[in-house]
């Protein structure tokens, strides 16, 4: 058996030298298309808050300016509860009528949320001039796409996601 250690290693070498299937997946296409995806996210999303509920919008971003901490912790806890919660539901396989749901209205209220704590954040940067919003709505799409293409940056977003998060939440909770 030891003189057949030399032919597995050969076949394991060539077979791995070309495969036949050529697919170019570089770091910068992942990072940039994130970048954007972000971006855009936050600028369509801080759009449609701005054109539909301006008054509401200023009301939410007041409240993670106020108390940014507390609406961290409440957006991070109800993260992973409604994590846990749509974990369990998938497991039981029944549960997954209801998990698909939840987790679609989790992610339309965390988008709701980041947007509306990229507002907040780019708020304090611009400052509020007659009413403008497009200046805050670009710096918060800039703000949004810059940290995600950081590793960092991308913890960062989470952090600052869950701040707003947790203030639309303790808002609608009560």
């Amino acid at each position: 058996m030891i003189g057949f250690d030399w032919a597995t290693l050969t076949v394991a070498v060539i077979t791995q030298v070309d495969p036949g299937i050529d697919i170019d997946i570089g770091t910068t296409d992942g990072l940039l298309g994130g970048a954007i995806g972000a971006a855009l996210t936050t600028l369509v999303v801080g759009a449609i808050l701005v054109a539909i509920a301006p008054d509401y919008t200023d009301r939410m971003m007041d409240d993670v300016l106020e108390n940014p901490f507390g609406t961290f912790l409440y957006g991070i806890a109800s993260l992973l509860g409604i994590g846990l919660l749509i974990l369990l539901l998938v497991v039981t396989i029944v549960g997954i009528i209801v998990a698909i749901p939840l987790f679609l209205l989790a992610y339309l209220v965390w988008a709701v949320g980041g947007a509306i704590a990229y507002l907040a954040i780019a708020d304090r940067l611009v400052g509020r001039t007659d009413d403008e919003w497009l200046k805050r709505l670009l710096v918060a799409a800039a703000i949004s796409g810059a940290l995600a293409v950081t590793g960092v940056g991308g913890i960062l977003a989470i952090c600052i996601g869950a701040a707003g998060f947790g203030a639309v939440l303790q808002d609608y909770l009560g």
